[in-house]
């Protein structure tokens, strides 16, 4: 993607070095940009032997190059022993197994800690262990599934209980595989899902109730950023024209305001506001409401679906799934997210079309599918054509955005922790990103986002802006013994990293450091540029060679921060 890297290179000149060392290597980097230009992609400089560019089919044995990169797609990050697995068994026989995995959830109940307000520990708890789980978890398709489903159907930890958001992850986790209908349903009456967007308090308006008021919250988000968005789009994803070229709206107010109509009369579980229920309440779903005035139980008429007078809370909520999730529009919206959070960002119609297609018919009727959607997204031609170096589109790939990016560098490491927190070395601390903590619904960026002068997708630059660039830069080697530039190991052995191999790689030789860097995280084939100006700014540094477990990380870093690291291509 020779737009985004030119992207990264716009924000680099921001970029302020705190010691020496790092101006040094901060000219370095680039230097390295400078050979990201118009020109051929990394990939083509580099020599691969051929991946499974039709994985479902082949029975050829998958190239390291081929299985690191799916693994950066399917995964938090390659590690040795995953990249093995699948060339050993092949990216479909691994899914299936994937499939058939348990999911793997967080124990929430050492987050059950009350207080006005709520405590820090709780906090750094759930920041603790889903960072954990995104590292560690055996079922990472499925983790990687629900992290991406989470960011377009958005409950942030702004406003629940640290109980709350770990219960929907687990949730997410749960439901990651169902179909989609089955998932909207879940999420409508996850009692989380019900206080982040106020479902908890809609009510109608009466003599009986005259403190209750409609919401229309999650009504309206259930249709534009869960289900159907705003527009009507073709089956390829492209917005439907009326005849004088303009945008056809999917739905209007009057949708919205029956939807909540629609969606009236459901309560928690249990009181939350009694004993130690402050938590209980989020380990079950939501209950239809007993008391008659709190529903509204008059006809409703939804996207010209009229919804008969005097059907329950389940039968509404039931019909209001299958009308979204059967919708023409669900099968668009559903696969060019799911693509963009796991392939591309800016994928062809073509490719959105055939993903499509299977979110309507997983060839045996059913609809939604996830499983089968999943399978579609990564094996797809056009997801698989970049296996072979030089065979990709120009247009091929996606901004590793900060979580994915911390994932991957911690994972080739062996860290059963991120590395990366704040002052009290407690809570994960991902500023630019922070793991289930969006500003808001709109989670931390538009999938109709562009790269700033051109059309094309680029959801995630958004996120790429100079402090993050800085710390990826810097945030490795900050923590040092008594002042010194000597890193302090004991902190990555808390984290369950291991830096032996990159310690003693690099100090072997600058050689020995590149090719161990070109295996972990460039799929066995660094480009040349980047291989060249690394050893050479390693020869050029003689207080990074004085101590190999600072010269390491740092060099790490800088390797890591050019776009040939941050962008999946």
């Amino acid at each position: 993607m020779q737009r985004t890297r030119r992207r990264i290179l716009a924000a680099l000149p921001a970029l302020r070095a705190p010691t020496a060392v790092t101006a040094v290597a901060a000219l370095a980097v680039l230097a390295l940009l400078s050979g990201c230009g118009d020109g051929a992609s990394p990939a083509a400089e580099a020599t691969a032997s051929k991946g499974q560019v039709r994985p479902a089919t082949s029975q050829a044995k998958v190239s390291f190059y081929a299985a690191s990169r799916f693994a950066e797609q399917a995964t938090f990050g390659p590690t040795p022993t995953l990249v093995a697995e699948l060339q050993s068994k092949g990216f479909e026989a691994w899914i299936d197994e994937q499939f058939a995995l348990p999911p793997t959830t967080i124990d929430s109940q050492p987050a059950r800690i009350n207080g006005n307000p709520i405590p820090r520990a709780p906090y750094d708890y759930q920041g603790v262990q889903a960072a954990k789980l995104m590292l560690t978890a055996p079922d990472q398709l499925r983790t990687r599934v629900a992290w991406s489903i989470g960011q377009w159907i958005v409950v942030s930890g702004t406003k629940p209980h640290p109980v709350g958001t770990i219960e929907w992850i687990n949730s997410l986790q749960r439901w990651a595989f169902g179909t989609y209908g089955e998932l909207l349903y879940n999420v409508s009456i996850h009692p989380t899902m019900g206080q982040f967007l106020d479902n908890i308090q809609n009510r109608p308006k009466s003599a009986e109730c005259p403190s209750c008021a409609p919401n229309e919250n999650y009504a309206r988000e259930l249709m534009q950023l869960f289900s159907i968005g705003v527009l009507k789009l073709n089956a390829d994803g492209t917005p439907v024209k009326n005849s004088r070229g303009g945008f056809i709206e999917t739905y209007a107010q009057k949708d919205v305001e029956e939807l909540a109509r629609v969606l009236t009369g459901w309560t928690y579980f249990a009181d939350p506001f009694g004993g130690d229920n402050f938590s209980t309440h989020y380990y079950h779903p939501m209950i239809p409401t007993t008391w008659p005035p709190q529903r509204d139980s008059g006809q409703k008429t939804v996207l010209g679906r009229v919804f008969p007078a005097g059907q329950s809370q389940e039968k509404d909520l039931r019909d209001a799934v299958e009308l979204l999730s059967r919708h023409a529009n669900a099968a668009p919206f559903v696969a060019l997210r799911l693509i963009q959070h796991l392939v591309k960002s800016n994928p062809t119609p073509a490719y959105v079309g055939r993903v499509a297609a299977v979110y309507r018919n997983n060839g045996q009727g059913v609809v939604g599918d996830m499983r089968a959607l999943v399978k579609a997204v990564l094996l797809d031609a056009e997801a698989r054509a970049g296996d072979v170096p030089g065979q990709g589109r120009s247009d091929d790939g996606k901004i590793r955005e900060p979580v994915l990016w911390r994932t991957a560098v911690a994972r080739s490491m062996g860290c059963t922790l991120l590395p990366y927190t704040d002052s009290t070395d407690q809570q994960t601390s991902i500023p630019a990103q922070p793991p289930w903590w969006p500003e808001s619904v709109f989670s931390f960026y538009a999938p109709t986002d562009r790269a700033p002068g051109s059309n094309l997708l680029a959801p995630e630059q958004g996120l790429l802006v100079a402090t993050e660039l800085t710390r990826r830069l810097s945030e490795l080697n900050w923590r040092t013994q008594g002042g010194g530039i000597t890193i302090d190991q004991a902190y990555f052995s808390r984290k369950g990293c291991s830096l032996e191999a990159l310690v003693k790689a690099f100090g072997d030789s600058p050689r020995a450091f590149s090719d161990l860097l070109a295996q972990q995280y460039f799929r066995g084939a660094m480009p040349p540029t980047l291989r060249v100006n690394l050893e050479q700014l390693i020869v050029a540094s003689p207080e990074l060679a004085a101590s190999p477990d600072y010269g390491a990380l740092r060099m790490l870093q800088f390797a890591l921060s050019t776009p040939y690291f941050g962008v999946i291509q």
